[in-house]
């Protein structure tokens, strides 16, 4: 039997498509809100990094109520990165949302995202977003979204898709694309109309599968899913099947459901809620809650591999533990990235018992870069080294992750794009000109081209190159990609860097410190305008005299020292570099600090 009271739907799209933004006017529109509640915008992307980047990182759940039905929202990230959040929460829901911006069309995550859709057997609604902008050709968009369901072989129901045209910022939904005021209330009788309500058995034993974990300083872990079968009740004695077969009796001590912004206490919920449980024993993701009585385990939730890895260490330079770091052993990284994985289901670390040492793999450079961030505001201090593929044996020939990589570019700048892509073995698939001035450009290129690839194609194109990837498939290995064209300046005393030093310096390098910046023995404070690192001292001073010359009054003119951000820094470094993350900075240096080792280490490798 289907319930006719309630809706689950996720909401997927490609990065900055309006998912967020249409959650916020469907908020609205329940009318359940005073004004005073919904003054933000973007109101689910609730965290620090979320607010500061632009993005959604963490899949959420509201619940909303129209025409006496309970609809269930999951918001998912668009990025690529994420994908193993999108992964996850889709199966909690019956139906989706698919967004598809008026002006972009599809996108490469946008493919990602209704694949898995369709894999799931979920019911596709496509909202063509952001019909209100300028560009928008929002017939176009619709008719590449329905080419999309063709490519992935979509069955004769997919196709048939209901659609709407929507502006999620300004706040309306209609079947007419020239429309421009309304409200939103078409969207909602459409998901109404065509999602179906979840397919239930009340009267069979338990069974809930736990798709996203939280945590609480109070109550400890809390495990959400949506409830396949059954009913469940506070207090109830209930078994957790874990991923290795193994059954561990507990107590659902609190129990909870979705209601607007949060969470409602309930005694009881039954199949097709999602519901919230705190107080099982160690709950993971993919794990089944079932009745003790008679446990049957739901499939565990499929996630794609992970295909980058980079290793993470302790911070062991000088200035460790200066800058305001709270956790800097290895106890306390292990502690953390094992926390982590309890959440993250793309993430994989590797580890040898006594190492202070982590192998740290992860769907991309954001995905890994986010873990770092978020770590390095809570106190953490690390070292982390040069991002890697993971490569994989198949028919004794090594294969690394091949990515489709799009790029939207002005035509005038094609060449450069085509000079720094090709260099990276990047092939061309399809070349479009647009009627909008802009070349759009397919290719397919190894995942490790893709690395350091971002700051230069924009340094190429001024700015104006836009590029999303999205993982294809392992092929066979590619040649060499070229490497860091220049060498580094690296320091060879400890101290503090000095105006009359870099100003001389600069002549011949960009550098990475300012003036009074803390620097010690084998940090790199500069890029070389040669193809060799080059050891340096910044902390030398001017000699005094007392001797007055015009020449010894000179004025010093430093440039503004090149400020790296954290996945910058990342792309930069090469094998024997690191880069060094603490609360306050983010520093590069050598893997081996002193010049004499680094000699040695260079002897040993040739």
């Amino acid at each position: 039997m289907r319930r006719s009271d309630i809706r689950n739907i996720a909401i997927i799209a490609h990065v900055d498509h309006g998912k967020t933004t249409l959650v916020d006017c469907l908020l609205k529109q329940s009318g359940q809100f005073r004004e005073s509640q919904l003054t933000e915008t973007c109101i689910l992307d609730s965290n620090d990094l979320e607010r500061e980047r632009g993005i959604t990182i963490l899949a959420k759940n509201i619940a909303i109520n129209y025409k006496g039905v309970k609809i269930n929202i999951i918001d998912t990230p668009g990025h690529a990165d994420f994908g193993g959040e999108v992964e996850r929460v889709l199966k909690m829901a019956d139906g989706v949302l698919m967004l598809v911006d008026a002006a972009e069309g599809t996108k490469p995550q946008t493919r990602f995202v209704l694949k898995k859709a369709l894999e799931c057997k979920l019911k596709p609604l496509v909202v063509v977003n952001k019909i209100d902008r300028p560009d928008a050709r929002p017939k176009e968009a619709l008719s590449e979204a329905f080419d999309l369901f063709v490519e992935l072989g979509a069955d004769d129901e997919a196709l048939d898709f209901p659609y709407i045209f929507a502006s999620g910022r300004s706040g309306y939904a209609s079947h007419d694309p020239a429309a421009r005021s309304g409200d939103i209330s078409g969207l909602l009788d459409m998901v109404l109309e065509h999602v179906p309500g979840p397919e239930v058995n009340p009267d069979a034993p338990l069974q809930m599968m736990v798709t996203t974990l939280g945590w609480s300083e109070f109550v400890g872990r809390i495990a959400t899913g949506r409830i396949k079968s059954g009913k469940i009740k506070k207090g109830q004695k209930v078994a957790i099947m874990k991923a290795d077969g193994s059954v561990k009796n507990g107590e659902v001590v609190n129990l909870e459901i979705f209601d607007k912004l949060g969470r409602a206490v309930v005694d009881e919920a039954e199949a097709g809620d999602i519901v919230a449980l705190t107080g099982l024993p160690d709950p993971e993701i993919g794990d089944t809650v079932a009745c003790p009585q008679n446990p049957v385990a739901l499939e565990r939730i499929a996630v794609d591999e992970p295909t980058l890895s980079m290793l993470f260490t302790i911070n062991n330079s000088p200035l460790a533990g200066k800058d305001g770091g709270k956790f800097l052993t290895s106890r306390h990284l292990r502690a953390r990235l094992m926390r982590e994985l309890e959440s993250n289901v793309a993430l994989r670390v590797e580890s040898a018992p006594n190492s202070d040492h982590f192998q740290v793999s992860g769907r991309g450079l954001l995905h890994l870069g986010i873990l770092i961030e978020t770590m390095r505001r809570e106190g953490y201090e690390l070292s982390v080294g040069k991002p890697e593929v993971i490569r994989k044996q198949v028919d004794g020939k090594w294969h690394e992750p091949f990515e489709t990589l799009v790029v939207d570019v002005p035509t005038a700048d094609v060449g450069p794009v085509m000079e720094v892509v090709g260099a990276r073995r990047g092939q061309v698939q399809t070349m479009v000109a647009g009627d909008t001035g802009l070349t759009h450009i397919t290719f397919i290129i190894p995942a490790r081209g893709l690395i350091g690839m971002r700051t230069r194609l924009l340094n190429a194109t001024r700015g104006e190159a836009v590029m999303h990837h999205r993982f294809d498939s392992y092929q066979v290995v590619e040649g060499e990609i070229q490497r860091r064209l220049n060498g580094v300046l690296v320091s060879q005393d400890n101290g503090r860097a000095v105006a009359f030093s870099l100003g001389k310096l600069q002549e011949r390098a960009e550098l990475f410190v300012a003036p009074g910046a803390e620097v010690y023995e084998g940090m790199i404070v500069g890029e070389n305008a040669r193809d060799n690192d080059m050891v340096v001292n910044p902390t030398k001073e001017k000699k005094l005299t007392n001797i007055r010359t015009t020449a010894s009054d000179e004025n010093i003119y430093l440039q503004p020292p090149r400020d790296m951000s954290l996945e910058a820094a990342l792309e930069y470094i090469e094998d024997d570099e690191y880069v060094e993350i603490t609360p306050q900075s983010i520093r590069l240096r050598k893997i081996l600090l002193s010049e004499s080792a680094r000699k040695r280490g260079n002897r040993v490798a040739k």
